[in-house]
């Protein structure tokens, strides 16, 4: 049973520091994001890059260090409860996940930098290669809920686990989502809600699968203020991070050069509506309502009208806010465009929400329980991970 608390132990914080990990890449995101919207991009190794990739190494390495400890283990005795091996690797189905989540994400590093070299400068998240990594950083993340099942017993903690890295799920869903702005800039009609049909499925998702993990109705609304206090803290180490080095802009030239690109488009948006670029938090106060009125209806008990509820909602909240900018005057849609967005976010809210839901049933089931630590060991264990 020592080896057991051990193992608990080293587990536990693991997770949390592969979250930290996590978070840290997040604002190495965020910040490279407007690195390319205010300065433009010189080289591969500037520094949101090297802030994001070194987050990157640590987390792979936290994850993938687990892996070769459990496997050493596994090899000198039988394998505890929960040990799956794959590709010669030994570990909880929690752990691989991470660990393969973030090899995804190295392996979109050479193909981001390709793609720049091919294709020149762009500030767009829906390039091959940026998806591709926000892909592998979505397969750890859901990796880091089931380590939280897998490592902890129900309870405060276990719920506080699965909402940290529940708000690192739903960010990086906002993150794909965000350049769906643009494309309502661009082409306004029923694309004015390309926002909000796209967040539809992939919010409703992540909240709906966070929240019947974590048995609490009330994590939507946590969710979303989270990921709102994190967007503020990105914003706060991207500013601090440009005082600090004060990098020359280049990004004249770079507009210049392509008046109709993405980085074109986003310094067009926020000079007609007198902001900053990469500053702005609208659309992270979009899903806040939406959010709470869903933990209102519950989704515990009624997951399929509380994704209704959310989907309707982003729809009106969004075109309440969306259309109040001036840069979106241009772009107002007519009525039957707004019935048909309602109908369509409806009806994707529904998607995700029964995908969450069958994917937390999933999870649930492929976590099992380990060896209960002993009474006169388990504070201790639990204060460690906590």
């Amino acid at each position: 049973m020592y080896h057991d608390a051990v193992r608990t132990t080293l587990r536990r914080r693991a997770f949390w520091a592969l979250l930290a990990a996590k978070l840290v890449g997040g604002f190495g995101v965020g910040w490279d994001i407007r690195w390319h919207l205010v300065i433009g991009r010189d080289s591969f190794w500037i520094a949101p890059h090297l802030m994001t990739y070194a987050a990157v190494v640590v987390a792979a390495a936290i994850s993938l260090g687990v892996l070769v400890v459990e496997t050493w283990q596994a090899r000198r005795g039988t394998p505890p409860p929960g040990v799956v091996a794959i590709a010669a690797l030994s570990g909880t189905r929690g752990f691989h996940l991470a660990w393969w989540g973030m090899a995804i994400v190295i392996l979109a590093a050479p193909v981001d930098d390709l793609w720049h070299r091919l294709f020149g400068l762009d500030v767009t998240l829906w390039s091959p290669p940026h998806l591709l990594g926000l892909a592998g950083s979505q397969v750890s993340n859901l990796g880091g809920l089931l380590i939280a099942l897998e490592v902890y017993e129900e309870g405060w903690t276990r719920r506080a686990a699965l909402v940290a890295t529940g708000i690192l799920l739903l960010g990086t869903f906002y993150i794909v989502v965000d350049q769906s702005a643009q494309t309502a800039f661009r082409r306004g009609s029923v694309f004015f809600f390309t926002f909000a049909v796209l967040g539809a499925i992939a919010f409703t998702f992540a909240l709906v699968l966070v929240t019947r993990l974590a048995e609490r109705q009330s994590v939507p609304l946590t969710l979303a203020m989270g990921s709102l206090v994190v967007q503020l803290s990105i914003i706060l180490v991207g500013d601090i991070g440009f005082a600090l080095l004060d990098p020359t802009p280049a990004i004249e030239e770079a507009i210049a050069a392509d008046p109709t690109s993405p980085i074109a488009v986003a310094h067009e948006i926020a000079r007609r509506n007198g902001t900053i670029p990469g500053r702005s938090v609208t659309l992270r106060l979009i899903p806040i309502v939406p959010a709470a009125l869903m933990a209102i209806v519950n989704p515990l008990r009624r997951w399929q009208l509380a994704a209704v509820v959310f989907g309707l909602t982003i729809v009106a909240v969004s075109g309440g806010v969306l259309g109040r900018l001036p840069a979106m005057s241009h772009a107002l849609p007519s009525f039957a465009d707004t019935a048909f967005a309602l109908a369509l976010a409806g009806a994707a809210a529904v998607a995700g929400a029964w995908c969450a839901v069958k994917l937390a049933d999933a999870l649930a089931r492929g976590a099992p329980r380990l060896s209960v630590v002993p009474a006169q060991v388990e504070p201790a264990v639990a204060k460690s991970g906590a």
